[in-house]
């Protein structure tokens, strides 16, 4: 059961056009235009043991240098499986934020660090192409090189 902060009390700083899983307590944003990907990937990462967050919109909360994320509670617990229809999951909430995976860009061969602002905290980015059957591995690899735990 997570614990779901009341929007009223503490609203969220942001709110980002993400999926969001989470990968040994840490959230990973998968983000991208609609079709880009964000609700498969994140479906096969669930299929490795990640757990989900989010589906296609994710709150963001700071608490200090870091981002806490969590699902819209109209959404949460909820993930579109295309061609299925909407599907209810055990879901994660309030998770520290990890990585930024852009599946809009183009993923560059021998890519320099790089990352991305979100309500006042810089996250680590690395671009992905989502639809790819190594996106998985990819992603987990991103993470390792960042040093964080899988």
């Amino acid at each position: 059961m997570s614990i779901r902060p009341n929007p009223d009390e503490f609203p969220p700083d942001e709110i980002v056009h993400a999926s969001c899983v989470a990968i040994g307590g840490q959230a990973v944003l998968l983000a991208g235009r609609s079709g880009a990907g964000k609700s498969d990937l994140a479906l096969r990462l669930i299929d490795r043991g990640a757990a989900l967050v989010s589906d296609d919109y994710t709150e963001l909360r700071r608490l200090g240098d870091s981002l806490l994320a969590q699902a819209p509670a109209t959404i949460a617990g909820r993930i579109e499986v295309r061609g299925i229809g909407l599907v209810e999951l055990a879901e994660a909430a309030a998770i520290p934020v990890c990585l930024y995976a852009d599946l809009d860009s183009s993923p560059q061969r021998l890519p320099e660090a790089a990352t991305v602002r979100l309500a006042g905290v810089d996250i680590p980015r690395v671009a992905l192409a989502a639809l790819e059957p190594s996106a998985p591995l990819k992603l987990e690899q991103a993470l390792v090189r960042f040093g964080l735990p899988l």
